[in-house]
C-alpha cells in the first residue's frame, strides 16, 4: 500500500501514511525502512521517495538534451532582463544557455554558484561577476554547502533565475539535489524577483528536494504550454507564464 502511493505520487510523507493507512508512525517507519534496505525506495527526513526523484544524469549528458527548448527559453528569458541588472543565477544547464544570451548586455551584476556561467558572462568586460566559493562539485562546476550559502547572505539582487529540477501544481519547485536545492532557496531570500526557467520535461513531475511553492515564482519561462493542471496552478499563483517561440 505504501508503494502503491509512492508510485503514485513519488514521494510519502510517514505523517499522512500514518493518517492514510491507519497505521502509527512506528510502523510506517520500520516499513520504510525496510523498503530502503531493498533499494525500493530512498528515505529522507519524515518520508521516503523513489530513486527516480534522486538520480538525475551527468551535466554533461543534460547538456545534449532538450537542446532546442532549452535555447528557446534562454532567449525568450533574456528579453526579461536589461542592462545595468541584479541577478543570482545558480548552477544548469538551461541557466547556462541563458548566460550566453545575457552576455550580449552591459554593466550587469551577477551572483553565481557556477563557473561555466562565471566565466561566460564576464567574457563581456562592461559586466561583474561575484563567483561563490565553497565545497566544488566537478561534474556541474559548481560550489555549494555552508559556505557558499553564507556567502549568498552578504548580496542583494533586484532577480534570481533558477533552473529547476521538476515543478508540479501541489509540490511546487523542486531539485534532485538537495545541496542544490539549498543554494537556491538563498538565492530566493537575497532577490526581489524570482524568474524559473524548464522546459516542457520538468513540468509535472517530481523531485527529492523542495525548493519552493508555486506562489514564490513571478515569472516561469518554458518550451511548450503546461498541462491544464500546472496552468491553472501557476495563473492561480499570479505567475507570468511565457512560453518560448
Amino acid at each position: 500500500m505504501i508503494m502503491d502511493v509512492a508510485r503514485e505520487k513519488g514521494r510519502v510523507l510517514v505523517e499522512d501514511l500514518a493518517r492514510d493507512l491507519s497505521a502509527s508512525s512506528e510502523t510506517i517507519r520500520r516499513d520504510l525502512n525496510l523498503l530502503a534496505s531493498a533499494g525500493i525506495v530512498r528515505k529522507f527526513h519524515g518520508g521516503a521517495c523513489l530513486p527516480s526523484l534522486v538520480d538525475e544524469n551527468p551535466f554533461s549528458v543534460r547538456m545534449a538534451e532538450q537542446t532546442a527548448g532549452k535555447r528557446a527559453i534562454a532567449r525568450a528569458a533574456a528579453q526579461l532582463f536589461n542592462d545595468g541588472d541584479t541577478l543570482f543565477i545558480d548552477t544548469g544547464t538551461t541557466t547556462l544557455f541563458l548566460a550566453e544570451e545575457l552576455a550580449r548586455l552591459d554593466n550587469l551584476s551577477v551572483v553565481t554558484n557556477s563557473t561555466a556561467v562565471a566565466a561566460t558572462l564576464s567574457a563581456r568586460r562592461t559586466n561583474t561577476v561575484f563567483l561563490l566559493g565553497g565545497l566544488y562539485r566537478p561534474d556541474a562546476s559548481q560550489t555549494m554547502g555552508e559556505a557558499t550559502i553564507e556567502q549568498i547572505s552578504g548580496f542583494r539582487a533586484a532577480h534570481v533565475v533558477l533552473t529547476i529540477g521538476a515543478i508540479h501544481a501541489r509540490d511546487g519547485v523542486m531539485d534532485f539535489s538537495l545541496g542544490e536545492a539549498q543554494v537556491a532557496r538563498a538565492m530566493i531570500e537575497q532577490a526581489d524577483r524570482l524568474t524559473v526557467i524548464a522546459d516542457h520535461s520538468k513540468v509535472g513531475r517530481g523531485a527529492f528536494a523542495r525548493v519552493c511553492q508555486i506562489d514564490a515564482i513571478d515569472r516561469f519561462v518554458t518550451d511548450v504550454r503546461p498541462p491544464a493542471e500546472t496552468m491553472d496552478a501557476l495563473l492561480a499563483a499570479g505567475v507570468e507564464v511565457i512560453v518560448a517561440d
